[in-house]
């Protein structure tokens, strides 16, 4: 009888190990870690004015010297995780924008801290696309919407705790305070990300066989790092422009909230330091809910219908409709509150996007992934360069009803290009994948 039960035992399935969702975990947090470390300043920016007296202007090109460090070595980023792995790559990032979180803290004038805002913005810049790349060889291809989405949600719970948290810290130990223990904060990630992750999961003593048969199942084969990137078939594929000039209007839109939405609060709106920091957190709260909801709602569609084009374009069309109604209900709001809740659908509207959009070079780049996403990520951080300081002149020449505006009218160009999409082009063979490589 013992000898049957042992028998059947051992003739049991083994069930799969999860290390891919630990890993996945390690990349919630890392997401997290950048929101905190980005927006930090946004929250701290009415007392780091008034401490060293910046003009407005002064302080969108502080807020646009992130921007534009982070949007030039997209590229750089993407190619740098595709070239040494994951491993190494994202490790290395992490520590060097770490660094300048802390440094900002010693900063003196305007021009040091644009300085350290635009070293961290180098750093932050290989971030996701080599995130991208490090999921790229641990998903399989009905959990990546989800695995795109869960993260950028994170981001956005980070976004959401920053401004109360930075309020407290700056309200018994000063503005210098949040970014030294920020910067501590990434460097501890980097450690834990070196130690548990591996750029092959054959390689993970965490991973069984079971598991090993889910990933290899649909997952891109992890035969890098990368010594040669396809750069003419990326930047001949039409799907990596749409997707990349759809991510500029994304871009544009949401660093208004980002960087700008607790100044907009403290001064159009009249909140006071406590009542801002509540307040400017609500509409990363309703954007974490949008990029769950986002990648979640893509993968279900395509795996009921099979039709993954269908399933990528419509979820980003419906997102990028619903905020630029929200937009301009809440700028021409005439209550605090209701403008705030408005902002919050906008956010979420903004946010039903992202998981789609960073699931697209999973679907069409296989190894080159990191690559397209970091072209994809280079013209959303050009907007986002561009709008932070355009915002300063547009409030100072006008009001602060104008960048909304624009930002709506960019919310509205950006469906166009959602149409425009194929997700189903891979950029590896230029031409379809067969219907099944995308079968969900």
């Amino acid at each position: 009888m013992e000898l049957q039960k042992n028998i059947g035992r051992s003739n049991a399935p083994v069930r799969p190990t999860r290390a891919r969702h630990i890993v996945l975990a390690l990349i919630v947090c890392v997401y997290v870690i950048t929101y905190m470390d980005r927006v930090n300043i946004s929250s701290a920016m009415p007392i780091l004015q008034r401490d060293l007296g910046l003009s407005i202007v002064t302080v969108g090109w502080i807020f646009s010297s992130f921007r534009w460090g982070y949007a030039l070595f997209q590229i750089p980023g993407g190619w740098f995780g595709d070239r040494i792995g994951p491993r190494r790559a994202l490790a290395f990032v992490v520590c060097w924008w770490s660094l300048f979180t802390s440094v900002t803290a010693l900063a003196w004038s305007a021009t040091s801290i644009g300085f350290c805002r635009f070293l961290f913005g180098v750093g932050e810049a290989g971030a996701f696309p080599i995130a991208t790349r490090s999921l790229s060889h641990w998903m399989p291809a009905e959990e990546r919407g989800f695995a795109q989405g869960l993260p950028h949600a994170a981001s956005r719970l980070g976004a959401a705790l920053t401004p109360p948290l930075v309020v407290i810290l700056m309200m018994h130990f000063g503005w210098r305070m949040p970014f030294f223990l920020f910067g501590l904060l990434g460097l501890v990630w980097s450690a834990v990300w070196y130690f548990y992750y591996r750029d092959r999961p054959a390689e993970h003593q965490g991973v069984n066989a079971a598991e090993l048969q889910i990933i290899q199942r649909s997952a891109c084969s992890p035969d890098a790092p990368s010594k040669t990137v396809p750069w003419r078939l990326i930047l001949t594929n039409r799907t990596v422009w749409m997707l990349s000039l759809m991510y500029f209007c994304y871009g544009y839109s949401i660093d208004i909230y980002l960087d700008w939405f607790p100044k907009y609060l403290y001064d159009a709106r009249g909140l006071d330091l406590k009542r801002m920091g509540l307040y400017a957190s609500l509409p990363f709260i309703a954007g974490a809910a949008g990029d769950v909801l986002g990648g979640w709602f893509s993968d279900r569609w395509a795996a009921r219908t099979g039709n993954l084009k269908a399933a990528r374009r419509v979820i980003a069309a419906l997102g990028f409709l619903i905020a630029t109604g929200a937009i301009l209900s809440a700028t021409f709001a005439t209550h605090t509150t209701t403008s705030v809740l408005y902002s919050c659908l906008a956010v979420f509207g903004l946010e039903l996007t992202v998981g789609v959009a960073w699931a697209i070079p999973l679907d069409i780049g296989g190894n080159y992934a990191g690559s397209i996403a970091s072209i994809m990520n280079t013209f959303g951080n050009l907007g986002s360069a561009i709008s932070p300081a355009l915002l300063g002149y547009l409030v100072r020449l006008y009001s602060w009803n104008v960048p909304f505006v624009l930002s709506s009218i960019l919310c509205i160009v950006a469906i166009l290009f959602c149409f425009k999409i194929d997700p189903t082009c891979s950029v590896a063979i230029d031409k379809p994948l067969q219907p099944e490589a995308i079968s969900l």
